[in-house]
């Protein structure tokens, strides 16, 4: 009789607000999670490899690249994508903004842009644009928005 292996695992994720029981492969991805297990599709699937910056997520509060999170990982933890933004069907300030300053052009890396926007609002690294290009440096534009993002970034943060 052939070995097999048992790789699956119960997963609690506090998506949005909202608490998800699932049960997962160990090795599924926490972008895979959102997804295909969810529905929640507005996280991009980029280069799949961390370096694009698409998939970018808050868990707990802090940037991760949902890519190289497993969804296991993430075990009754708080996850926040851009669908779990804005309020009383309001956009978020840093949707607005990039609205207001064309900053999402194709909108591929948008979602991401935006997560990773988010956090670093609430981490404070606004003080210069140099420092918000720096912060945002992981995050890939193939369109060329950077300095509209810079701008909307740097409203909401004047803004604040």
């Amino acid at each position: 009789m052939p070995a097999t292996a048992d790789n699956r695992v119960s997963v609690s994720l506090n998506v949005n607000g909202t608490e998800h029981a699932l049960d997962l492969d160990s090795r599924v991805t926490l972008l895979d999670a959102l997804r295909d297990e969810l529905g929640l599709t507005g996280t991009k699937k980029g280069c799949d490899q961390g370096a694009c910056g698409a998939c970018t997520v808050a868990v707990d509060g802090a940037r991760k690249l949902s890519c190289l999170t497993l969804a296991a990982q993430c075990d009754d933890r708080e996850i926040t994508t851009v669908e779990g933004l804005g309020a009383d069907g309001e956009p978020h300030p840093v949707q607005q903004a990039f609205v207001r300053h064309d900053a999402f052009q194709c909108g591929y890396c948008t979602p991401g842009q935006i997560m990773s926007a988010v956090c670093l609002l609430d981490e404070g690294h606004v003080g210069s644009d140099e420092e918000v290009r720096e912060q945002m440096s992981g995050n890939l534009c193939r369109c060329g928005a950077y300095s509209n993002i810079v701008a909307a970034i740097r409203e909401v943060a004047k803004n604040a």
